[in-house]
């Protein structure tokens, strides 16, 4: 096992594959290659890594297993033995690449950890994707996932991102797409520029582009598909906050079970004003009769 960087490494590889976010026909050659050479291909879905297949006319020879959310722990562990052999394994999720808001970033740390030989075989991104046809800045921008589900937690998380200057990407599911939109419109501002990107690449490709509160307000009769939400950083400088609707955030983050303390803390931070000052303002004003 020869060294590399200082680390101890092994002839097996762990091979990282960028699946199709819609169109088969966007897959590289090299992918084509891989499937059909690996030892094992890890898939979160082997039915669609298996229609994939057919789609592309290529014949898998190694062994397929499942590799998704709720198994990923165990079957990293053994997947690691696999490639401590001298393996080539293939990990390959429903769409994009493994480890973002997908499997794979467990399996990959273990590699790494074990001097496995880690690589990647670049494909189409949702993330990338979105932010290109999104027309807003372009040049710095940060990706956020998923947003929490529960309304405190979102609301928390959110707050903490009210004055990121990037652009943000976020995943949402179709469901809960209007009511992210909302929460974002209350913690960014409803003018705040954003895009709502449904079905990239697909048939039925559409971007939505408007305020946050705009966009909420349209996703409320229902959307359906594979949602990308982009949105536009905080500009320094932006509207002094309206000081009754920072209170009346306080306000509701308490009645939802938060400790007034934290929520006069996180609002505060959000809205770049000096916790005290808004500590003073939401005291008098439960204490005024």
């Amino acid at each position: 096992m020869p060294c590399h960087n200082g680390q101890v490494t092994n002839d097996g590889r762990l091979v990282l594959a960028g699946a199709p976010i819609g169109q088969a026909g966007d897959v590289s050659p090299r992918l084509r290659e891989v499937l059909e050479s690996a030892d094992v291909v890890a898939a979160e879905d082997t039915r669609r890594l298996r229609r994939l297949a057919n789609e592309l006319g290529v014949q898998i020879t190694g062994r397929v297993v499942s590799y998704y959310d709720q198994n990923e722990a165990g079957r990293a562990q053994e997947l690691i033995e696999t490639l401590k052999e001298g393996r080539t394994v293939v990990v390959i999720t429903d769409a994009g690449m493994p480890g973002v808001s997908d499997p794979g970033y467990r399996l990959t740390r273990l590699a790494v950890e074990e001097g496995v030989t880690v690589t990647a075989l670049p494909g189409p991104s949702a993330v990338t994707t979105a932010l290109a046809v999104s027309g807003l800045a372009s040049d710095r921008f940060c990706f956020e996932g998923f947003l929490p589900r529960k309304p405190g937690e979102r609301a928390r998380r959110l707050s903490a991102l009210a004055e990121e200057e990037r652009t943000m990407v976020f995943f949402e599911a179709p469901h809960r797409l209007a009511t992210s939109l909302a929460a974002m419109a209350e913690a960014f501002g409803s003018d705040r520029e954003a895009a709502v990107c449904r079905e990239l690449t697909k048939t039925y490709e559409e971007v939505r582009r408007g305020g946050l509160g705009e966009l909420a307000e349209w996703a409320a009769a229902g959307v359906k598909g594979e949602i990308t939400v982009v949105v536009s950083g905080h500009v320094a400088g932006d509207e002094e906050p309206d000081l009754d609707e920072l209170v009346a955030e306080v306000d509701r983050r308490v009645a939802e079970g938060t400790q007034r303390k934290l929520a006069i803390a996180d609002v505060a931070k959000g809205a770049g004003v000096p916790k005290r000052e808004l500590y003073d303002l939401v005291h008098r004003r439960t204490t005024t009769p």
